[in-house]
């Protein structure tokens, strides 16, 4: 046995260890750690647009002060880094290819997008409708339905991408509704 040589654990911690120990219970700093309020806004717009809405209800969680995410946002729409406009267009253009005017408009309220610009959308989306309907149409099916089954399920299909009915009537060759 050698000796002098101390074993794993045979240290007693001392009064003054607690100190240094940022783990040790009751030694824990009351103050938050990490990014700024206003450093994690612009981190997530750097990586994508957002409505107001949307940013506010994600930060929110990193804040209790409702007066002070407000004017951080508004600091952020007056600087240029936070457009709802912006993102309600980016979402229409990313959108349009392949859903109709319904489904886009459902989910720019969801967003907490303004009446008034989802109106404004919706009017150029309507404009362009049946001719963004005929082009998913003709992806997924390219020819006309043969029987009231294969009607039905075009017809859903182009439901459920949010076209109204009657693009929907128009694009399946309904003869009773011309």
């Amino acid at each position: 046995m050698i000796s002098g040589r101390r074993g794993m654990g045979s240290r007693t911690r001392s009064s003054d260890d607690s100190a240094d120990d940022p783990f040790r219970a009751g030694s824990r700093p009351t103050e938050k750690r990490g990014p700024t309020l206003k450093a994690r806004a612009v981190a997530y717009l750097s990586r994508r647009e957002y409505a107001r809405s949307e940013l506010a209800r994600k930060l929110g969680a990193y804040t209790d002060d409702a007066a002070a995410l407000d004017a951080l946002l508004d600091d952020l729409e007056r600087e240029g880094w936070l457009s709802t406009r912006r993102f309600a267009e980016g979402l229409v253009h990313r959108r349009a290819e392949r859903q109709g005017a319904a489904r886009i408009v459902q989910e720019l309220r969801q967003h907490g997008v303004d009446e008034t610009q989802i109106g404004e959308l919706r009017d150029s989306l309507r404009a362009t409708e049946y001719e963004r309907a005929m082009a998913v149409w003709t992806k997924r099916f390219g020819e006309r339905p043969v029987d009231r089954a294969a009607y039905a399920k075009q017809a859903r299909f182009l439901a459920s991408r949010g076209f109204a009915h009657d693009v929907i009537h128009r694009v399946l060759g309904d003869e009773r509704d011309d």
